[in-house]
C-alpha cells in the first residue's frame, strides 16, 4: 500500500531536475550540430559556460549570505517594541533597493565605490534582496501566537529564550519563504552584473546581443533560467526539511 506512495514522491522530487537536465541536454545539441563562427566558438566553449556559470552561483550565493547576516538580525530587532520610534525608518531604506532600477542601482554602487567587478556586484544585489528576508522575519515574528509566548514567559522563559526557542522555531516557515524569494531574485538580477565586468551568465547575453548572435544570447538566457528554477527548486526541498514539525 504504501509503494505508490513513495513513487509518487520520488517522482515529485525528480520532475523538476529532468525537465532541467532535458532543457540542457537540448541546448547542447543544439550548440553542437549548429555552424558556429569563431565569436560563437569563442563565447559558447565548455570552459567559458561552466566558467560564467559558475561566477553567476558565486554572485548569487555570496550575495544572498550577506542579506540573511544583514536582515535575519535587523528582522528581529525591528520587532523589538524599543525599535519603533525608528523602524519606519529603517524599512524606508531596505526598500531603496527595490525601489532604485536594478541597472541603475549597480552602476552606482561601481561609481560609490570607485570600483568595478565582484565587490561592487554583490553590494549592488544585497541591496536588492534584503527587503524580502527582512520583511518575511517580521512578519514571521510577529505572527506567532500570543498565547504561547504567554504560556513561554509563564514558565520563567527570559525575553532571549522565548526568541530562541518559541519565536523564531514558529517563525522559520515565513523566514524560508523570504530566504528563497532573495535567492531567486539575485540569480535574475546578477546577469547584469557582466556591466561592471564582474562576470556570470549575463557575460554570455551581453556578448551575444553585442555581436547581434542570438544563438549565444538565447544560451546565457536558457542557462540563467535554468539556474534559477534548479535553485528555487534546491531551496524549496531545504524550506520544507527546514520547517519544524507539526507547523
Amino acid at each position: 500500500m504504501s509503494s505508490p506512495v513513495v513513487g509518487r514522491s520520488l517522482w515529485s522530487y525528480l520532475t523538476m531536475p529532468l525537465i532541467l537536465a532535458a532543457v540542457v541536454i537540448a541546448l547542447v545539441i543544439a550548440i553542437s550540430t549548429s555552424d558556429l563562427d569563431t565569436i560563437e566558438e569563442r563565447s559558447l566553449n565548455l570552459p567559458t559556460l561552466l566558467g560564467a556559470t559558475w561566477r553567476h552561483v558565486l554572485l548569487s550565493v555570496v550575495s544572498t549570505i550577506f542579506v540573511l547576516l544583514i536582515a535575519i538580525p535587523l528582522g528581529i530587532m525591528l520587532t523589538r517594541s524599543w525599535t519603533r520610534s525608528f523602524r519606519g525608518l529603517l524599512l524606508t531604506v531596505a526598500n531603496i533597493g527595490q525601489a532604485i532600477p536594478t541597472i541603475g542601482l549597480i552602476a552606482l554602487m561601481a561609481v560609490a565605490f570607485n570600483y568595478i567587478g565582484f565587490t561592487a556586484a554583490v553590494i549592488a544585489l544585497v541591496a536588492c534582496a534584503v527587503l524580502p528576508v527582512l520583511r518575511n522575519t517580521m512578519v514571521g515574528i510577529e505572527h506567532v501566537d500570543e498565547n504561547v509566548l504567554e504560556a513561554g514567559r509563564g514558565m520563567g522563559m527570559s525575553k532571549s529564550t522565548v526568541l530562541r526557542k518559541l519565536e523564531l522555531p514558529l517563525a522559520v516557515p515565513v523566514i524560508l519563504a523570504g530566504v528563497r524569494t532573495a535567492l531567486v531574485i539575485n540569480v535574475g538580477t546578477a546577469t547584469l552584473a557582466a556591466y561592471i565586468n564582474a562576470g556570470g551568465l549575463g557575460t554570455i547575453i551581453v556578448a551575444g546581443l553585442t555581436t547581434n548572435r542570438l544563438l549565444i544570447t538565447v544560451t546565457g538566457a536558457t542557462l540563467t533560467a535554468v539556474l534559477a528554477l534548479l535553485i528555487d527548486y534546491l531551496a524549496g526541498i531545504a524550506e520544507a526539511k527546514l520547517r519544524p514539525k507539526g507547523l
